[in-house]
């Protein structure tokens, strides 16, 4: 019997902690039905803080100024992440020194990554560069808004040195990631992680396993 295929469709940023908890739930989901569909993960882009300057912000200053957030509330938020991330396998190293920074060229990364994987049918390449940028962004405290960091990503993940920093240095998928984030945000996502499934269902935010179970049978009932 041939697999029903089921595209999911996530919205998320690199700088989204609960967008890496959500992906983290949904993979059980994912694995419950791998014998009977074919899942399309496409990776959409999305700017929490779209004038993230260059260098970016301090965490703890970023969450005073946006949410209001002092200092114990901040250190408090950033315990119940790693603790999350511990039930999860994945790490979340929060310091004092860590910082929010511009996703735009992350985005771009994945753009291309996601062509690329179109091309030589590798359909996990996209996925691959995303894990790959959460876990330098939250894991190993690299600045992902560094070209010579996404180059080093790129390479980690099979993708050629040369065209990737050719495309970065010229922002060439800078309008089709404006575009793209323009498209989402006019079909009503304002906030990460969104899961869109065959582009019908919307599940927002981290959602439990359960959740994302209950969508695909409904999926496959319909």
């Amino acid at each position: 019997m041939s697999k029903k295929q089921i595209q999911l469709d996530i919205i998320s940023d690199v700088m989204c902690p609960w967008c890496i908890v959500g992906y983290k739930q949904l993979l059980p989901a994912l694995d419950q039905f791998k014998d009977e569909v074919d899942f399309v993960v496409n990776w959409q882009p999305f700017e929490l803080n779209p004038n993230m300057p260059e260098k970016g912000q301090e965490l703890r200053e970023h969450l005073h100024e946006k949410y209001g957030s002092t200092d114990e509330e901040s250190k408090q938020n950033r315990k119940r992440l790693e603790d999350i991330g511990k039930d999860l396998d994945f790490t979340f190293k929060f310091t004092d020194e860590s910082k929010i920074v511009n996703s735009f060229s992350a985005h771009q990364l994945l753009t291309y990554a996601f062509e690329q994987g179109q091309k030589t049918n590798n359909k996990q390449l996209q996925t691959n560069v995303k894990l790959s940028l959460f876990k330098a962004h939250f894991s190993d405290a690299r600045d992902v808004s560094d070209i010579n960091v996404l180059i080093e990503v790129a390479l980690e993940n099979g993708l050629a040195k040369s065209e990737v920093s050719r495309i970065l240095n010229n922002q060439t998928y800078a309008q089709n990631v404006r575009e793209s984030q323009q498209k989402w945000m006019q079909n009503g996502i304002n906030a990460v992680p969104a899961v869109v499934v065959n582009m019908k269902y919307l599940l927002s935010g981290a959602q439990p396993t359960q959740s994302y179970i209950d969508v695909i049978n409904n999926v496959l009932k319909a």
